[in-house]
């Protein structure tokens, strides 16, 4: 029997429209259960897809702040949180829950 090989999937190269990266944010806001970090770790898979370094100019950040604060291993500030979204060209929104 062949062996079979597999590579690790990266979300990032499948994020290729503003409109994925909108959903894609969407869901994890929807699946976080109130968890940041994890909700900054899509941020930071976006972020990766859009391309490091322009977001992290369009943001006021150094790269490596960018790379922290997304790490999803750190709660980043919120204010921080609305740079990278607008530096990623989305927005958040809310709705009443019934």
């Amino acid at each position: 029997m062949p062996k079979t090989t597999t590579s690790r999937y990266d979300v990032a190269e499948h994020l290729r429209t503003p409109e994925e990266m909108a959903a894609y944010l969407e869901a994890s806001l929807e699946e976080a259960n109130g968890d940041a970090a994890f909700i900054a770790k899509a941020l930071g898979d976006i972020a990766r897809a859009k391309g490091m370094s322009q977001v992290a100019r369009d943001a006021g950040l150094s790269r490596e702040s960018l790379y922290k604060a997304l790490s999803g291993e750190r709660i980043p500030s919120f204010d921080t949180i609305l740079k990278i979204v607008s530096a990623l060209g989305l927005k958040l929104h809310a709705e009443a829950v019934h």
